[in-house]
């Protein structure tokens, strides 16, 4: 491991996360549009997701597939920058104990697949602080009429939900998006950290010199490995992201009531709404945030 002073590692790791999320949020928009309106429109309302892509370019114009976006763009490549940081740094501590203990091989950093996880874990609940409002605050905007739209922008969302229903408002949703994000992304980083150390095994090389374009490949695969673990509790989190904010607008008391009310009205089809989108865009949008990471982190270094 290099010898780089933990502000300044910790500096790295953000700033090449960053870079990473910016690239996911650019890449990725587009399919999320489509993933965030077949999860949250009625039952029967799009036949398909290309059926959901066409409306949306007919009714409101090839801009509306990047309509919120100024909200990830900001938010998630704090997200993002932040999953990294948490990452690097249970990589690192789990790394020490490996060293100690005499496993890992000679540096210590071949991870076993339960430190990998936890790790992944982490970084997705140290993530989900920031991701849960960022992702709330796109939703609404994603899903508001084009014809008669409630914000005027992220900043007209945040103040009028804030001003309304408080800290709570703007946290809507917060119970599924820590299980979303814990379980998610320890499988995520799993996937990918175990694909990269494998490669490492193979090559006999280090970190560094394993190409960066393999990155695109094992970001791909980790998209994967994150969707097919939470893709139904991300139909949960929009639902109740898109709900009302009072009693008398709710259609659900909490995460629970959700998932019973989803399972009895529309049963497995509910939860695998927007699957498609979601499928299509995962290899770029992940591959994309991993090679940009990549690429950001070698050249810090």
């Amino acid at each position: 491991m290099r010898d780089d002073s933990g502000l300044a590692q910790t500096a790295k790791d953000l700033l090449a996360g960053t870079v990473g999320g910016v690239a996911q949020v650019l890449v990725g928009q587009p399919f999320d549009i489509v993933k965030v309106r077949m999860q949250t429109a009625q039952a029967g309302t799009y036949t398909g997701m290309g059926d959901c892509a066409r409306r949306i370019l007919v009714n409101e114009s090839p801009f509306a597939f990047y309509k919120g976006t100024l909200t990830p763009l900001l938010g998630i490549g704090v997200c993002v920058s932040i999953q990294f940081a948490a990452l690097q740094s249970v990589k690192r501590f789990f790394t020490q104990q490996n060293l100690r203990s005499g496993r890992g091989g000679k540096t210590g950093e071949e991870l076993a697949a339960g430190q990998l996880f936890v790790a992944g874990a982490w970084a997705g609940l140290a993530n989900g602080i920031v991701s849960g409002p960022v992702e709330h605050i796109r939703i609404r905007l994603q899903t508001q009429p084009a014809s008669a739209p409630l914000y005027k922008g992220p900043w007209g969302a945040i103040t009028s939900i804030y001003g309304q229903h408080g800290i709570s408002g703007i946290f809507k949703g917060q119970v599924p998006t820590f299980l979303r994000e814990g379980l998610g992304y320890g499988a995520y980083f799993w996937c990918y950290e175990t694909l990269m150390q494998r490669e490492m095994r193979k090559r006999g090389c280090k970190r560094e010199e394993v190409p960066a374009l393999w990155a695109v490949g094992f970001g791909a695969a980790a998209g994967y490995a994150l969707w097919f673990t939470i893709y139904p509790i991300d139909v949960i989190k929009s639902r109740i992201q898109t709900d009302g904010f009072t009693p008398s607008t709710r259609q659900y008391s909490g995460t629970l009531d959700c998932a019973r009310k989803l399972w009895r009205g529309e049963g497995i089809a509910g939860f695998t709404r927007g699957l498609g989108p979601t499928l299509l865009r995962s290899p770029f949008a992940n591959g994309a945030t991993f090679i940009a990471f990549e690429l950001a982190y070698r050249a810090l270094s």
